[in-house]
C-alpha cells in the first residue's frame, strides 16, 4: 500500500466527520410524535437537495470529462461499499432501459461482490485488496470513467478502488459527504456533497444517500445529453421491449416527424424499433439515408436534423437527400 493510501485509512485525513456524529437537536427524536419525527426526516431530504446547489460547477465539469472519455467504447465504473454501492448499483442499471447504454459498457465494483448488492457483507469495505483485484479484473483505459462514492470519503475499498483506477488513466470522479477527505483527494474530479450530520447519526441512507442519488443522476443523464441520447427531452435511445414502451416510442416518433400515429407505428416496425431511424422515415427520409447520416453524427438526432436542413436549403426542389415524402424539420 503506498503512503497515499495508508494516510487514507488512519483517520489523518479529517479529526470531525459530520455524517457520523450526533445531531443534538434530534437526540430525542424517538421520543417525538411521529408525526413530528416523519416532518423531521422530511426536512432533512430538502436539506440534501439544497445541499448540491453548491457543487454543480464540479458535477458538471465531471460530466463534460467523462463525456470526451467515453467514445464509443468507453465504460462506466460504478464503485461503492454498503449504501453507497447499493445506491451508484441503482444508478447503473438503469442506464440500459432508459437510455438503451449498453450493458458490456457498465460495470460494478461493489466491496463484497454481488452478494453486498442486496445483503451487507461484514468487513468488506475494509478490503483494500480486494479492491485492487477488482479494478485491475476490468482492465480500465483512458476511455472508462470510474465514479466512486462513499458518504464518509474514507471507506478503504473505495478509496483503493479509486486510486487504482487513477494509475490507468481512466477518469476518476469520487463523490462524498464530509470535506477533506481521502477520496476527494484521490478523484481527478472531486465532488463535495455537504449533506453534514444526519438524523440518525451515521445513517448515511438517508440525507448523504439521497445526495448522492441525485449527484448520480445527474452525472450519468447529462452524459446521456451529450451522447445524443436525448432528444428534446425524449428518450430517444429507448428500446421498446414491452406494449407500454411500445406505445411511448410511438408517441415519440410521431411527436418528431409531425405524423399521425398510425404513420409513426408503421415506420417504427419498419425500422425495428429504433426511435431515431423510424423518426427519420416517418419524416420521410429513405432508410439508407436515414442510417448514413445517423452514422455521420454519431446518433445525434438534433445534428441530423440541423444537417438535414442544411440539405434542404442548398437544394431546395428536394433533390437531396432522397425523400420517400413528407416534412423534415430540425
Amino acid at each position: 500500500m503506498n503512503r497515499l493510501q495508508s494516510s487514507a485509512f488512519d483517520g489523518a485525513w479529517i479529526n470531525y466527520m459530520a455524517t457520523e456524529e450526533v445531531d443534538p437537536r434530534f437526540a430525542d427524536l424517538d421520543a417525538w410524535s411521529l408525526t413530528s419525527a416523519m416532518e423531521a426526516m422530511w426536512e432533512g431530504q430538502l436539506a440534501a437537495v439544497a445541499a448540491i446547489g453548491h457543487a454543480l460547477p464540479a458535477i458538471t465539469a465531471a460530466t463534460e470529462a467523462a463525456k470526451a472519455a467515453l467514445g464509443d467504447r468507453g465504460r462506466v465504473v460504478y464503485v461503492g461499499a454498503g449504501t453507497s454501492g447499493r445506491v451508484a448499483v441503482q444508478d447503473g442499471a438503469e442506464l440500459m432501459p432508459t437510455f438503451a447504454w449498453p450493458n458490456e459498457r457498465v460495470r460494478f465494483i461493489v466491496a463484497g461482490g454481488d452478494s453486498a448488492f442486496v445483503t451487507s457483507i461484514e468487513g468488506a469495505e475494509d478490503d483494500v485488496d480486494d479492491a485492487v483485484r477488482q479494478i485491475n479484473a476490468a482492465r480500465l483505459t483512458a476511455h472508462d470513467v470510474v465514479i466512486a462514492v462513499a458518504a464518509s470519503g474514507t471507506t478503504p475499498f473505495t478509496v483503493a478502488a479509486l486510486q487504482q483506477a487513477g494509475s490507468f488513466g481512466a477518469v476518476t470522479i469520487g463523490v462524498a459527504n464530509n470535506p477533506g477527505t481521502a477520496l476527494l483527494a484521490s478523484a481527478k474530479f472531486p465532488i463535495l456533497i455537504e449533506t453534514g450530520r444526519e438524523l440518525i447519526a451515521g445513517s448515511t441512507r438517508m440525507k448523504a444517500g439521497t445526495a448522492q442519488k441525485i449527484v448520480l443522476n445527474l452525472i450519468s443523464s447529462g452524459i446521456m445529453l451529450r451522447l445524443g441520447r436525448v432528444y428534446r427531452g425524449m428518450m430517444v435511445n429507448m428500446q421498446p421491449t414491452n406494449a407500454k414502451l411500445k406505445r411511448r416510442a410511438e408517441a415519440m416518433v410521431a411527436q418528431i416527424a409531425h405524423c399521425d400515429p398510425s404513420h409513426a407505428a408503421r415506420s417504427l416496425e419498419q425500422a425495428e424499433g429504433d426511435i431515431k431511424t423510424a423518426s427519420l422515415l416517418a419524416s420521410g427520409v429513405d432508410r439508407a439515408d436515414a442510417e448514413t447520416i445517423l452514422k455521420n453524427c454519431d446518433g445525434n438526432l438534433r445534428r441530423v436534423f440541423a444537417e438535414l436542413a442544411k440539405d434542404r436549403d442548398r437544394h431546395p426542389k428536394g433533390a437531396a437527400p432522397r425523400k420517400q415524402g413528407g416534412a423534415v424539420e430540425p
